[in-house]
């Protein structure tokens, strides 16, 4: 095999696998009744972690934070963009979180990041010593692996809490071939 030959294979098992996790993540929003969306039991609400989750993997799957187009319905004027807060700025003018999202909402960013998986991933330099995140300061092809990692971390807590409270199971996805 050459090496371009190993960059497409690289390139397509990487698409593969954020389908994938796309999918799943899909499954758990999809799979959320109207009261839990919202429900304050837990610190951050459902709606919160799933638009966390696609705020980063969307954010994460660029060439770096100065090349980040926002999704067009991003809330960007208050304290937490990625909905997931830190303790509020008391001098802050701006409101601490957006109002939540709704589940149509979330799940338009999330067919904005699934349409967009193959275009990003083709566009990327996999082999750039340099991710384009100060807070990463790895290779951008293990900055994919940590994006792909927190896809699912946020999926799999949200499927957890539709087991925990509605006894739901999110069904694995594996793979995605051809997106």
């Amino acid at each position: 095999m050459d090496e371009s030959t190993h960059e497409s294979f690289i390139r397509d098992i990487l698409k593969s696998q954020y389908h994938a996790s796309l999918a799943m993540l899909h499954e758990s929003i999809e799979l959320c009744p109207d009261d839990l969306w919202t429900s304050k039991e837990f610190r951050n609400a459902f709606w919160q972690l799933a638009y966390h989750t696609l705020y980063f993997a969307h954010a994460y799957m660029g060439a770096g934070k100065d090349a980040l187009v926002p999704w067009e319905h991003h809330h960007a004027e208050n304290q937490n963009p990625d909905c997931i807060p830190g303790p509020p700025d008391p001098k802050s003018p701006l409101p601490w979180l957006p109002p939540a999202y709704t589940k149509q909402q979330v799940l338009a960013y999330w067919q904005f990041c699934d349409d967009h998986v193959n275009a990003f991933v083709d566009a990327l330099d996999l082999f750039s010593p340099d991710c384009g995140f100060s807070r990463y300061p790895i290779p951008k092809l293990e900055h994919q692996m940590v994006n792909l990692r927190h896809i699912q971390h946020g999926a799999a807590q949200l499927a957890d809490r539709l087991r925990l409270k509605l006894d739901i199971g999110v069904k694995w996805v594996g793979s995605c071939r051809n997106g």
